[in-house]
């Protein structure tokens, strides 16, 4: 159960996308219940669309319930996995657990951060206290909560959730990054004697952006065959934002934007550079640093969860403080020694071993088994079909 699906894209989309895939592989059938546009035609089986309201160009529909099809399938599942806790995490309490379906609570995003991103005007003891008094409650509720990375998890215990956390990372396709062809360098008017850094994923105010460009502004100063790379999109008004501020500091020779590309030819785009380069503090546990290792890139970030957990300091790659001085520091010192780089990017991609999707899925796949054995379900719960009874009347 998410609250947005394809063709939103995201790393939860991706994650979701990518899990469905492997557990299917592994005999089982998996079913994504969303919100979404009726008309939208999905690539693949099993997607169940409920109508919504469209929030602006968000990817994001707004309801409050699931159809009534939808609803009768759902309560139909062994084991219900939700994805993003407020819409649907309700939704999963008010159709699951009354038939003691078991329900799987993963948290992929740093909400505390995201509300400053998006609610400015809020003040922050204000969305600091609502998440205090609705994270805790909710992750009761469900059976299990899952965090992709051990600071997700002391993040949800400072909220006071009590309840017990497992710690199942985020799952990759390595395979397909190690064997990735590169691009060739001369279709973006690169030289082989380049320094390639990239940049995967939205665009979007909580990845700290503007950090970033800033930060290489200061090291392309410092160096003339630096390039920077940055794929993936974002809202048009940021996008905009973005390439104003690369005129403004004088970089826009230095930058390229490619817009959004498959994922089937984003390993190649990797394979074609040196360093990977994030200023995010908003992860979890990012796809798209564990993507970057396993093509052999040694990782620039900043000191956060996520990225800390993911990221060995001077092992993996770089990992600076917020400080936009620090974090040009260590990312010169990177381009500068390619001995380092190298040395690096080996470890990273040694390192990327342990998130292969195929070890992530038999350890998820071994959460659902323990939970659907363990659970008898009451299908035939008198009070779930008094509830069902007035709703279908109501609607």
């Amino acid at each position: 159960m998410a609250d947005t699906y394809k063709p939103y894209v995201s790393g939860i989309t991706n994650y979701l996308d990518l899990n469905k895939r492997y557990i299917e592989k592994a005999g089982h059938e998996v079913y994504i219940f969303t919100f979404g546009d009726q008309d939208y035609h999905d690539d693949e089986p099993r997607v169940i669309r409920s109508p919504g309201v469209p929030l602006v160009d968000t990817g994001y529909y707004l309801s409050f319930s699931y159809n009534r099809a939808a609803k009768k399938l759902l309560q139909t599942m062994d084991v219900v996995h939700v994805h993003h806790p407020f819409l649907s995490g309700r939704l999963a309490l008010r159709y699951c657990e009354p038939l003691r379906i078991p329900i799987i609570f993963t948290n992929h995003t740093r909400y505390d951060l995201y509300a400053q991103s998006y609610l400015p005007i809020l003040p922050e003891e204000i969305s600091d206290g609502l998440l205090h008094a609705y994270m805790p409650a909710f992750c009761e509720a469900v059976n299990l909560v899952i965090s992709p990375s051990a600071g997700m998890a002391n993040i949800l215990r400072e909220m006071d959730v009590t309840s017990p956390i497992a710690i199942i990372p985020n799952g990759v396709e390595i395979q397909r990054f190690y064997k990735a062809e590169p691009i060739s360098r001369a279709d973006f008017g690169f030289s082989q004697s380049d320094i390639l850094l990239i940049y995967t994923g939205r665009l979007a105010a909580e990845k700290n952006l503007t950090f970033l460009l800033q930060s290489f502004a200061g090291l392309a100063r410092a160096m003339d065959n630096v390039n920077l790379l940055i794929v993936g999109g974002g809202h048009k008004q940021f996008e905009a934002e973005m390439q104003a501020l690369t005129a403004e500091l004088n970089i826009t020779d230095r930058v390229r934007y490619t817009g959004m590309v498959t994922y089937d030819d984003l390993p190649s785009y990797l394979a074609m550079c040196d360093v990977f380069i994030t200023a995010s503090v908003t992860e979890v546990h990012p796809l798209s640093v564990i993507e970057g290792m396993a093509s052999g890139l040694p990782v620039m970030g900043i000191s956060s969860p996520g990225v800390s957990d993911t990221v060995e300091d001077g092992v993996t790659g770089f990992i600076a403080t917020e400080d936009l001085a620090a974090f040009t520091a260590k990312l010169t010192r990177l381009c500068f020694d390619g001995s380092l780089r190298k040395q690096m990017g080996a470890a990273a991609r040694q390192a990327s071993t342990q998130y292969a999707i195929e070890r992530t899925t038999q350890i998820l796949l071994e959460q659902y088994e323990r939970l659907v054995f363990g659970t008898r379900p009451r299908r035939d719960n008198w009070e779930v079909r008094l509830r069902g009874l007035l709703e279908k009347y109501l609607q």
